[in-house]
């Protein structure tokens, strides 16, 4: 690296301008390669600085979003599910729903892809710009029971009544005590007309008050989340993991 290339890099960090200072020499090589004027060389420096700090700003939310795995709607194989059609799968990827403060609910058995869907809706959503957080049920429990004890879980917290869109995923999984009801519906009420939330979950929304303990707060709970919100039911669709599972006997009888 010449002299002259390794001041250039160093001013550039000093301006913060990270991607640029990292792609300095290919950028001069590019410009010397096309005999690019010294307007046109300095718009190329300037659209490769944004593109990559919009690179950076995008795998920043992904992180932030804690998502479990990286799914993709492309990546969902509509043809192993009769409940959503490629006209409504196409609405929930415009996310013009999310716009408008609507919820979505996911029913169904395990394994029908569920979460698969709200993953590929949350990372839809950061790559047009909003901010998303996904939490399962048990890992946002916890979060809420220890808020005032821990800053880590209190900021946790924060993040997600902040979010655009918050993923609930395995709502019912596991039965909650009186108090965890009522920390879950505090969490909900924040979030009620403020942010979309999608849930996904193995049990109908008539048994969630088994499993949430009191009757009050399953109504309250229920009269936010569907007051504006879009229920798509896989309970009638066959588990696509059982049908694509990986057998110690192969395909042989």
């Amino acid at each position: 690296m010449s002299h002259n290339i390794k001041v250039l890099e160093s001013m550039l960090r000093t301006l913060k301008m990270y991607h640029t200072a990292e792609n300095i020499g290919d950028i001069i090589e590019k410009a010397l390669e096309n005999s690019l004027t010294c307007e046109k060389f300095l718009e190329e420096a300037l659209r490769e600085e944004i593109k990559g700090r919009e690179t950076r700003k995008l795998e920043k939310r992904l992180k932030q979003a804690f998502f479990p795995e990286y799914k993709t709607l492309s990546e969902f194989n509509l043809a192993e599910q009769k409940s959503l059609s490629q006209r409504q799968l196409n609405q929930l990827k415009e996310l013009v729903w999310l716009e408008q403060g609507y919820n979505i609910v996911f029913l169904g058995p395990p394994g029908v892809g569920k979460t698969h869907l709200s993953i590929g809706i949350g990372i839809e959503a950061i790559n047009n710009g909003y901010k998303v957080r996904f939490s399962t049920i048990a890992d946002l429990i916890h979060l809420l029971k220890t808020q005032e004890i821990s800053s880590s879980s209190r900021n946790k917290v924060k993040k997600i009544i902040d979010c655009d869109l918050f993923i609930i995923d395995d709502l019912m999984f596991m039965a909650m005590e009186k108090q965890e009801a009522n920390l879950f519906f505090q969490l909900i009420n924040k979030l009620y007309g403020q942010t979309s939330i999608i849930i996904t979950s193995n049990k109908g929304p008539e048994e969630w008050g088994e499993l949430l303990g009191d009757a009050a707060i399953t109504t309250a709970i229920l009269d936010r989340i569907v007051h504006k919100c879009e229920v798509v039911n896989f309970f009638n669709d066959d588990s696509y993991r059982i049908k694509h599972r990986q057998s110690i006997f192969g395909n042989s009888q």
